[in-house]
């Protein structure tokens, strides 16, 4: 179970002032038995139903806040963190206070030598693509994190808001990050900070469900912050399309029509909003 296995690696976490915080985002199984089994000291909160990435995420930083954290460590439960992954992160933090958020290097869980994503990403806003980065860079070459590993400040949280639960799998870490240096935040990573990650592990690799939410949430994220968001959603669709048809992926193609759709149902019921709500 990935959930059990990232607390095991937790245990030798080395930053002494840490609270771990495991959110139940709706699971079906015996999860939750298993984890309190394993490991009684731990907090579980327990969401009742799937309400995404950001949707749990923000069940968590909810508590964090409410107890007391200056700081909030995201962590997807299928990471390995090195034992000094979260020191890293809150030493890069502190060398200055408008830093919002750091991430850490990503690494293959089944490759460790190997980046899978240095930092994060430049995101271009008129074609709804992002660029991970691969190799180390300044701080000021990103435009979003990596939500896989990132901490974020007290400070940030309570100018910006939580993440956006419009976005519910995918672009969320990319919408925060933008909205964060609207407000004036950096953003940076941790060059020390080491995580390993088992990719795509919460959709099991499921090139239907990326598809799906990569759409939906990619159109809303355009419908931000493009300069131009009718003609980046036009071409942003088109070359998903394109792709799809190209390789003769005609399911995948259904998968990107059910992505516009979501979009389109979420933005008649729950009008845009360019700011989420403070915690």
């Amino acid at each position: 179970m990935h959930t059990i296995e990232c607390l095991r690696a937790l245990q030798e976490c080395r930053y002494e002032c840490l609270t771990l915080v495991v959110v139940d985002n709706g699971s079906t199984d015996d999860s939750v038995s298993r984890i309190r089994a394993a490991f009684p000291g731990v907090m579980v909160l327990e969401s009742g139903k799937n309400l995404g990435f950001a949707g749990g995420n923000n069940v968590g930083i909810r508590h964090a806040l409410a107890h007391g954290a200056d700081y909030v460590w995201l962590l997807n439960n299928d990471t390995k963190p090195d034992p000094l992954a979260l020191t890293e992160l809150v030493a890069k933090a502190l060398t200055d206070r408008k830093i919002g958020a750091v991430a850490s290097i990503c690494y293959y869980a089944d490759a460790p030598s190997t980046i899978q994503a240095w930092g994060g990403a430049r995101v271009n806003l008129w074609t709804g693509s992002a660029r991970l980065s691969m190799k180390p860079r300044s701080d000021a070459w990103f435009h979003a994190l990596n939500g896989t590993s990132f901490l974020i400040s007290r400070a940030a949280i309570e100018n910006v808001g939580l993440l956006d639960e419009s976005f519910f799998l995918y672009w969320e870490d990319t919408e925060f990050c933008l909205r964060l240096r609207k407000q004036g935040w950096r953003i940076a990573a941790a060059p020390d900070s080491r995580v390993l990650h088992k990719v795509s592990a919460g959709t099991g690799g499921n090139g239907l469900i990326l598809d799906r939410y990569h759409v939906s949430s990619g159109l809303r994220l355009l419908s931000l912050y493009s300069p131009a968001p009718r003609l980046a959603m036009l071409w942003f669709l088109t070359r998903k399309f394109a792709r799809r048809l190209v390789l003769a992926e005609l399911g995948r193609c259904k998968s990107v029509s059910a992505g516009v759709r979501d979009y389109c149902d979420s933005i008649r019921s729950k009008p845009t909003r360019r700011k989420p709500h403070a915690p």
